[in-house]
């Protein structure tokens, strides 16, 4: 148990480093810059590397030659080749969870969860709408990927139900599971063309039929 709880807030931190990424403001200092550089020459290395000769069959190894920087630093910035391959996945529910944390709770929960991802979209820059889509295409080719995805996916709606707090905890888990299934539902039709600004408003779509679906007849 401990270690579990351990290696989740460990999961969360990194969450919260990676953010950092999806914006223009520039680190304070010559060495956070640095770092930042580094971090994404990484994960935009990686999504392309891994594109080119698939996930699986691609060592470590491969993507430090590309980036010239050794195991040291590569373990400095990401703990793994799962965590470099999807760092956009990564970056979107670190956001996510920031914007739930300003959105107002007021009304019904699906609302709240609906506007915090707009908010997110809206946040989110060009470098990480090029990165996003070739991601979730590594992942969907790639049992290893798949399964580390699922499992910070897990992670993160359980920060979710934590930071909402609902009076029924097996309705409000239900709620976070149908608004997850209506968000990869958004990502099923925006992946073809992968404009960026569809995807919000196939966010919106799928979310307000998500609501039509639950009362489907026979």
């Amino acid at each position: 148990m401990a270690f579990a709880l351990l290696e989740h807030t460990h999961s969360l931190g990194a969450l919260a480093r990676v953010l950092a990424m999806t914006t223009s403001e520039q680190p304070a200092t010559l060495r956070e810059r640095k770092k930042q550089r580094t971090r994404r020459a990484l994960a935009d290395t990686a999504v392309t590397l891994f594109g080119e000769r698939g996930f699986d069959g691609t060592p470590l190894d491969a993507l430090l030659e590309q980036v010239e920087v050794s195991r040291r630093t590569f373990f400095r910035n990401y703990r793994s080749k799962e965590d470099v391959a999807l760092t956009a996945v990564k970056q979107l529910w670190s956001a996510y969870l920031q914007a739930l944390d300003s959105t107002v709770k007021a009304g019904p929960l699906a609302d709240v969860l609906l506007s915090a991802m707009l908010a997110t979209l809206e946040r989110m820059d060009d470098d990480w709408y090029r990165r996003f889509p070739p991601t979730l295409r590594l992942i969907a080719d790639s049992p290893a990927l798949d399964g580390h995805s699922l499992r910070h996916c897990h992670e993160v709606q359980a920060e979710i139900a934590h930071r909402l707090d609902g009076p029924n905890p097996f309705e409000l888990r239900l709620l976070i599971e149908f608004f997850v299934a209506a968000w990869h539902s958004a990502l099923d039709a925006w992946l073809p063309d992968c404009r960026p600004g569809e995807l919000p408003d196939l966010v919106r779509e799928s979310c307000a039929s998500m609501r039509s679906a639950l009362a489907l007849e026979a």
